[in-house]
């Protein structure tokens, strides 16, 4: 990876490091490294171990502050919700990480940038290496950026917006549903997305969010509302 490619990554976290070697360390899968023995190529996986604990620490205070009203259960479940390695997976591919990563000849060759597993694990990398570049107010603001609209769009024990749409639709045949982004502004550690759902070649909804998912539920809520299926 270049340094202008470190700029360009950063620049989508809105962080950057005064010690470069941590993200490198961050982006490195343990195939690249077995690839590189005696070349000073640590992977990931320590990193990550230590991120997925101040991820689900994070997540947890800013559910305890958002959420007053949900009971532990609750609460346990949205952060399972929100940290599984699906959510993380979906999170790190809007910041195109895989793109980003150092993978060996053989993962990469058999798609390792878009399996899950290593998006994952390799978001949850870069956190901790933030977390030791900078310390703990970094991290929170970047956690905070990337789930604090998901709150407000996802309730436990109840279908999120997307999945009630689609069984709406889907209880008549021959429907066709998809989601089309139109529109991505702002700075890269900032961006704004909105989406169109288009039922059957026709707008049924608009929604704007800081994530294309957030986005996507917004449109799937105004379609809901549209056919006034809403609850």
């Amino acid at each position: 990876m270049t340094m202008y490619q470190f700029d360009e990554l950063e620049a989508k976290l809105g962080y950057s490091f005064t010690n470069k070697s941590l993200l490198r360390e961050a982006l490195i899968h343990s195939s690249f490294a077995n690839e590189k023995v005696g070349e000073n190529s640590n992977s990931n996986e320590r990193l990550e171990f230590l991120g997925d604990s101040l991820l689900g620490m994070t997540v947890a205070l800013l559910i305890y502050n958002k959420k007053p009203d949900m009971s532990e259960g609750q609460m346990t479940k949205l952060r399972a919700e929100l940290v599984c390695e699906k959510s993380l997976a979906v999170i790190a591919s809007e910041f195109d990480l895989g793109s980003y990563i150092f993978l060996g000849r053989g993962e990469s060759s058999g798609g390792g940038r878009n399996r899950p597993s290593i998006l994952s694990d390799a978001f949850e990398a870069i956190i901790a290496a933030v977390f030791l570049d900078g310390g703990y107010e970094p991290i929170q603001k970047l956690i905070h950026n990337i789930f604090e609209q998901q709150l407000d769009t996802q309730a436990p024990g109840t279908r999120d917006y997307k999945t009630r749409l689609q069984e709406v639709i889907h209880s008549k045949s021959g429907q066709s549903l998809l989601y089309e982004l139109i529109d991505e502004h702002g700075p890269a550690h900032n961006k704004s997305f909105t989406f169109n759902v288009i039922l059957n070649g026709e707008v049924i909804g608009t929604g704007t969010g800081k994530s294309k998912k957030a986005a996507e539920q917004e449109a799937a809520k105004a379609a809901l509302i549209l056919i006034n299926d809403f609850h």
